[in-house]
């Protein structure tokens, strides 16, 4: 099944990197399908000891992803999605979630489907969904390095707590430069611009995301 390939590849490097590489699969928004969602659950479900998350899922409700069925391609979104999100309760998996052009919408579908742990990537909603989010649910926000040149990631870093923030990279995209491919060792800039926004050491901003994605994922090294 030509279509799962990209998530038998991630677990296929985790094993061979198990002392160093984490991994989660899903079935991501721009390629919601429901013919696929029951083998891509069966994957998760089978393979749930070698994995600390799901996804990336959620909604993407971007002019171009939605094309000229907006409706429909929203409706089959929000499927995939509630299904991912049942799963994460029944296997006390986390959610790795991606919410573009859709930051309330998915904040709402996790919340009604009971989901407790989860980390919103890239957020680029409104920041009080993020602060009633993190205040009430207790959902982790994850910033990438273009919040080095982007004022609303900036907005976003200030009216949150550090503890919670966690800090990724989303490589190839979401680099500094919206023209070079991004890599992980960009990280650090996610960190500086963290540091920089609260007035507080890169030190103490590496130490605490790390422990709030050592929670969230119930990572051990």
């Amino acid at each position: 099944m030509s279509f799962l390939y990209p998530d038998y590849r991630t677990l296929e490097i985790r094993r061979l990197h198990s002392s160093t590489v984490k991994a989660c699969i899903g079935l991501h928004p721009t390629e919601a399908n429901l013919e696929i969602l029951p083998d891509v659950l069966a994957l998760i479900r089978k393979n749930a000891h070698d994995l600390v998350g799901i996804g990336e899922c959620g909604l993407d409700f971007t002019p171009k992803v939605l094309g000229n069925d907006g409706d429909k391609v929203k409706q089959i979104q929000r499927h995939v999605f509630a299904a991912q999100a049942a799963l994460s309760v029944e296997l006390d998996l986390p959610l790795n979630v991606h919410s573009r052009c859709a930051g309330h919408h998915a904040i709402s579908l996790l919340k009604e489907a009971g989901v407790k742990r989860c980390v919103l990537h890239a957020f680029d909603g409104k920041p009080k969904y993020a602060r009633q989010a993190a205040e009430s649910m207790g959902y982790f926000f994850s910033i990438p390095p273009s919040a080095v040149r982007s004022p609303e990631k900036r907005k976003l870093i200030s009216q949150l707590p550090l503890s919670s923030l966690l800090i990724e990279t989303d490589s190839p995209a979401l680099g500094p430069t919206s023209k070079d491919r991004n890599v992980p060792s960009n990280a650090v800039i996610a960190c500086q611009v963290i540091s920089e926004v609260k007035g507080i050491s890169a030190e103490e901003v590496a130490h605490t995301t790390t422990e709030n994605a050592t929670k969230l994922f119930k990572l051990s090294f």
